[in-house]
């Protein structure tokens, strides 16, 4: 009979366990929860490509803030932890914008970024000087190129007239970020040959 109960409880710890590990992503878990609220709604369209576009906005956002704190603290060239620095105001302004405009619009944002942006940082964390500068710049460039088209595709095909002001707002200081970020890539490509 003991032998029956200490089996029965380690497969219900071992259930239980499997299950506490199946953690959703912080940006689906939103979408779902936006989902469920907006569901047979005249809007629900709508609203499903709001909360998608918002909760990756917010996830590459905090993303962007944490990097860019990182890069004030473990960059080598000035360049790059000046770019940081630009990175922690712009997109803190920004990050605050979108979560006042998520909440006019009842829209959950997610309370952590995804787990791609949270492997960038995590693999950030283990470079140091000209390494890091590197792949900083590198990982900037990239975000920034798909942080471009995404705001680029709210300003012209969402539907919410606040959130297409605030994707077109946006859009020029991602622009700004992007070219900035080729040209400390390129000088530390230069430099490096």
């Amino acid at each position: 009979m003991k032998k029956t109960a200490s089996a029965s409880l380690i497969v219900c710890a071992l259930l239980f366990g499997f299950g506490c590990n199946q953690k959703q992503e912080p940006v689906e878990e939103a979408q779902e929860v936006n989902e469920e609220k907006f569901e047979d709604t005249a809007v629900e369209e709508v609203k499903d490509d709001l909360s998608e576009f918002m909760t990756k906005a917010a996830s590459g956002g905090m993303m962007e803030v944490e990097l860019g704190k990182l890069a004030q603290e473990k960059a080598q060239h000035a360049d790059v932890k000046s770019f940081g620095q630009m990175m922690v105001t712009d997109h803190t302004a920004a990050n605050n914008e979108l979560k006042a405009l998520a909440g006019t619009k009842n829209i959950t944002l997610p309370d952590s970024m995804s787990q791609d942006h949270m492997d960038n940082i995590t693999e950030l964390r283990q470079k140091t000087g000209a390494d890091f500068d590197k792949a900083y710049m590198d990982l900037m460039v990239e975000d920034h190129n798909e942080d471009v088209e995404m705001f680029d595709e709210a300003s012209r095909k969402l539907e919410d007239a606040d959130a297409k002001a605030f994707a077109s707002k946006t859009l020029t200081t991602l622009r700004k970020h992007q070219e900035r970020a080729k040209q400390v890539k390129d000088m530390l490509d230069k430099a490096k040959k």
